[in-house]
């Protein structure tokens, strides 16, 4: 057998979002411990660079964003860029294709929705089911197909490229039911990288003042601004957004870069979110949390709190300040640590036989 160049790494690791940075950072850092070399494949695509300005800049379309918020937006922007550059990564390609690539050792794909057919920008591309790929191996690790339904199936063409992993693993249920019933065998359910090499994120606090709770995301439901604006007025704390714009905060923070987004975690009381890695971060630094749900991100984040046993940090409709205290008032149950462990060690096994 050829020898190839280490592992490569196979996500969506340009995208200006914090989870996106975080989990392919955290993969590449996680499987570097076992001593080979690990890069990032760096696809590229005029179009989908395209897609990503316009949501990094109008992330709330149709809504525009105002021109205040669009200077900010431009600003963590830059911010995320200058951080792809520490990457380790191959040299640049095209997305429709792979074939210049070397040869690996092994090629991990995921973590991120890698496999939405769905995705406005990134679905339907084969290069993300190894098309093209030269590998001894070819192996998933925490692959979702984010909101493509289960309930949708697999026709011949995807299940075909699938068949030829040699070991899969996905992050969520739906994503398992998908495989499952396309390959007829269920893959394991893995942690995303943030949980999984939550180590490899650092950990201390931001700089700016004690006594917030950070909110993430945007797209909130109405109601949810009214009982967090309650409930931060009782606890005195004030609400600070990371990010992204939002009407119910105190304080907006969109600029912030990837870097420095732990800082405002690991500082924080609590977090608000619905966003699938707001509930990861929230869980890595063991943080009071309350999410809700998009019908975008509802197969990820309701997945996610139902295999930790975190499910009534989910949040589906309307609720009261006794119950949204509740969430935010202490950090989630210990029996969610221990699940988070046990999985870490499921996780670990399936890395150590995949790349063996």
């Amino acid at each position: 057998m050829r020898m190839g160049s280490g592992i490569g790494i196979l996500t969506f690791h340009r995208c200006i979002n914090y989870g996106s940075y975080w989990q392919a950072r955290c993969l590449v850092e996680g499987l570097s411990e076992t001593g080979a070399k690990v890069e990032l494949l760096d696809h590229d695509c005029l179009e989908v660079r395209r897609a990503e300005m316009r949501c990094a800049l109008q992330p709330t379309l149709p809504e525009p964003s105002s021109g205040k918020h669009r200077i900010a937006y431009k600003a963590k922007t830059r911010r995320f860029e200058q951080a792809f550059e520490d990457f380790p990564q191959s040299r640049r390609f095209s997305l429709h294709d792979g074939s210049a690539l070397p040869r690996y050792d092994a090629v991990v794909v995921g973590s991120d929705e890698v496999w939405n057919l769905a995705h406005p920008w990134y679905g339907h591309k084969p290069l993300f089911y190894g098309e093209g790929l030269k590998a001894d191996r070819l192996l998933s690790y925490a692959a979702s197909f984010g909101n493509y339904d289960a309930e949708r199936g697999l026709d011949d063409y995807w299940r075909d490229k699938l068949a030829r992993f040699s070991a899969i693993s996905v992050r969520d249920n739906n994503s398992r039911m998908l495989v499952a019933e396309a390959l007829g065998q269920e893959p394991p359910l893995v942690l995303d990288p943030c949980l999984q090499f939550a180590d490899h994120i650092p950990r201390e606090p931001s700089t700016v003042e004690k006594g917030y709770a950070l909110v993430y995301g945007h797209g909130f439901p109405d109601w949810l601004g009214p009982v967090a604006r309650e409930w931060a007025v009782s606890r005195g704390v004030r609400l600070i957004s990371v990010g992204y714009a939002c009407d119910f905060a105190d304080e907006e923070r969109i600029d912030v870069g990837p870097l420095d987004f732990p800082g405002f975690v690991a500082g924080a009381e609590a977090v608000i979110t619905n966003f699938f890695h707001g509930c990861v971060f929230a869980l890595a630094f063991g943080k009071p949390f309350a999410a809700t749900v998009t019908p975008y991100r509802l197969n990820k984040v309701r997945d996610l709190t139902a295999k930790l046993g975190a499910d009534k940090h989910l949040l589906r409709g309307p609720t009261d300040l006794e119950n949204f205290a509740e969430l935010l008032d202490r950090p989630p149950a210990p029996q969610v640590e221990r699940r988070i462990e046990e999985l870490r060690g499921t996780s670990q096994a399936y890395l150590d036989a995949a790349l063996a």
